[in-house]
């Protein structure tokens, strides 16, 4: 719920988690920070597809989740008992984020067209691509990008007592798909337990640690033949807003144009300090336009 001051001092508006720093460059969206990862470990196992038909797999369950609309309807299962949600200022911000009236009544008019939309994805991955017996989606050995792309929201509604009906959700109803979520969470625990338990941080310690960081990328180019480059007659160091489209996209963040291509968008934003840091988004999922010189002083 908002605020979020840690975010803020980075001088990002962006209400999403998770929010991912590296040096002075900030990720946003999973959709990019996951590849992006993957790049800081080249000499790593990849987790990504590499063959095309596997990258189309892979994508394609990403674009099912976000865009189609599953995990719209997971959010929607959300039980309206929980304690978080007995509260108004719960429904006051989430209405706020989704940008439209949220209440307890309005939950229970939606769940049974979510539970309809969620049935639908369970089915559709026990017939189809766990219905051969296979332990991940792509056949490997282990998780791979894929599986984390799909699997999320079927663990988070697993794992939540009251979100799923007993009697139309379970092991004996969809064996393979709560077999793989299982296999999913032990291969998590496992990771986890290898790694051992990672650093805390304090909100300010670790804006003064991304402050006092390296840039992670070059400076990078602006695409003058991108079609919103041209319609928008945007140049390298033009001041912008952007904002996802779906949920989350009164929350706009302004900043000068650093980089643009067919799948990035990067601006520069200042923290609370004053310090410089390059703010990256996915293409998709996201806009953005030229922004007035007013609206970006009150940011920088």
């Amino acid at each position: 719920m908002m605020p979020r001051p840690d975010v803020a001092r980075l001088g990002i508006s962006y209400r999403r988690i998770p929010v991912m720093t590296v040096g002075r460059d900030v990720y946003l969206d999973t959709r990019l920070q996951l590849p992006k990862l993957e790049a800081l470990h080249p000499s790593l196992a990849k987790l990504g597809a590499e063959s095309a038909d596997q990258q189309a797999l892979q994508h394609l369950l990403s674009t099912m989740i976000i865009d189609g609309g599953v995990f719209e309807s997971a959010v929607q299962l959300l039980p309206t008992d929980l304690p978080l949600l007995q509260s108004e200022a719960y429904y006051k911000d989430r209405s706020d984020y989704i940008g439209a009236k949220l209440s307890p009544d309005s939950m229970q008019k939606r769940r049974p067209e979510a539970l309809t939309k969620i049935a639908s994805s369970f089915k559709f991955l026990e017939a189809t691509l766990l219905s051969d017996g296979r332990d991940w989606i792509l056949s490997t050995e282990s998780p791979s990008l894929a599986d984390i792309e799909a699997v999320w929201p079927f663990h988070w509604l697993i794992g939540l007592p009251g979100a799923l009906p007993s009697d139309t959700f379970s092991e004996k109803v969809y064996p393979r798909v709560y077999a793989w979520v299982g296999r999913f969470q032990a291969a998590v625990s496992a990771a986890k337990k290898k790694l051992g338990p990672p650093r805390s941080l304090s909100g300010e310690e670790a804006a003064r640690l991304v402050a006092a960081s390296p840039f992670n990328e070059e400076d990078g180019s602006v695409d003058v033949t991108d079609a919103v480059v041209l319609a928008l007659g945007l140049n390298k160091g033009d001041l912008v807003k952007v904002w996802p489209t779906d949920t989350g996209a009164s929350h706009k963040d302004t900043g000068r144009l650093v980089s643009l291509t067919e799948t990035e968008v990067v601006w520069e934003t200042a923290t609370t300090e004053g310090a410089s840091v390059r703010v990256h988004a996915p293409r998709h999922g996201y806009r953005f336009s030229k922004a007035t010189d007013d609206v970006v002083r009150q940011r920088l």
